[in-house]
């Protein structure tokens, strides 16, 4: 990882991002209506926390065949799915409500699907968010060696099965969560001294990721031991409660920057990026199954990923509405605006960017 910051260009394309604050503005103040979420969303995250812990005290208090109690855990796991880009994804985002109190809590329900705010602040909201798809700057490109996701790292020679082995490994993001990840970033993200809003100390940060850990775990594992369900049972079940959605989580993820249209620009010698910061969203990201109802409620918006890395402020229920101004502006302005009209598409899409990334460099085109 690349320690040194990029800079985005200050004078290129200007126009394009005053242009677009201008309207979106506008539609806000003429519809007399709030940047953040509203009852929309307050009552989408009770359905999704109905649907993410319903199963879990059908479990514990009812009696019932293995096979339905993996049923319950595929629930759980799209439960847990849904309220991470929801509620979660809105909360750290400070654009669930105008009440900084109700964002906090909201963003602290990661503490429930495995995962940590501050990790995920800096992480998702400074490193992702600000140098979206350059390489060693943006983590989200960063599998290890497992998984190529851009030209730029280095190949291997079993990179050319990652279009068939990728998905399976993809239903791994939240398991590693609970297990390493957390504790592995929280030791370089405090290294490197990175923070997101008002800093935290190091004892502070540490001692809150080890409570929660142990209560995560007492909840999700120990617990369920206690009441009687025996032990293998019982770490299935969390497997594939995770593996659901960790595999959901993941293919949402890669859609909006792991495909042919965008790019993995880096910055030049001196450390500065062509484009403005805006502009530089519009060629890293893509939009997917944009009219279509269901992705749209349940990905919490997430498929309008230009909309949303432009305006991560805003709510993601008011994405579909602007999304036509966005679209509108960057064409007067001769700028890319990538989307796929189907979510089927844009998976294949994906899946093919792999395979291509996996061809032997002097051999791909």
């Amino acid at each position: 990882m690349n320690n040194t910051a990029p800079t985005f260009a200050r004078q290129d394309n200007l126009k394009f991002f005053r242009t677009l604050n201008s309207r979106v503005n506008n539609y806000f103040k003429e519809n007399n209506i709030k940047k953040t979420g509203n009852w929309k969303l307050h009552l989408k995250a009770v359905i999704l926390f109905a649907v993410f812990l319903t199963p879990y005290f059908l479990i514990l208090t009812l009696d019932m065949p293995f096979w339905v109690m993996l049923l319950l855990s595929i629930v759980i796991g799209i439960g847990m799915a849904g309220v991470g880009m929801n509620v979660m994804h809105d909360g750290n985002h400070g654009s669930y409500s105008t009440k900084s109190w109700i964002n906090k809590f909201m963003g602290g329900t990661i503490y429930v699907l495995a995962g940590n705010v501050y990790n995920w602040q800096v992480q998702h909201n400074v490193l992702h968010h600000t140098y979206t798809n350059i390489p060693g700057h943006d983590e989200d490109l960063d599998a290890g060696r497992i998984i190529r996701f851009t030209e730029h790292a280095e190949w291997h020679s079993f990179h050319r099965f990652q279009h068939y082995y990728s998905v399976f490994l993809y239903g791994l993001l939240t398991f590693n969560w609970a297990i390493t990840t957390d504790f592995k970033q929280m030791r370089n993200y405090l290294k490197r001294k990175l923070s997101y809003g008002e800093p935290k100390s190091p004892k502070i940060l540490w001692t809150t990721l080890i409570i929660t850990k142990v209560i995560y775990i007492s909840i999700w594992i120990v617990l369920p031991m206690v009441i009687g369900i025996t032990w293998w049972k019982v770490l299935l079940g969390f497997f594939v409660m995770h593996y659901t959605a960790g595999l959901i989580l993941s293919i949402v993820f890669q859609l909006a920057h792991v495909v042919d249209h965008t790019t993995n620009p880096s910055p030049n010698e001196l450390g500065e990026m062509d484009n403005t910061w805006a502009v530089h969203q519009l060629y890293t990201t893509t939009n997917f199954a944009p009219k279509n109802a269901i992705v749209n409620w349940y990905t919490g918006g997430l498929n309008h990923q230009i909309e949303h890395h432009i305006f991560p402020n805003i709510s993601h229920i008011h994405y579909g509405k602007i999304a036509k101004i966005v679209k509108e502006t960057a064409k007067e302005c001769n700028l890319p605006y990538y989307e796929y009209k189907t979510m089927g598409s844009a998976i294949v899409a994906h899946f093919k960017h792999l395979r291509d990334l996996g061809m032997k460099p002097e051999l791909s085109v």
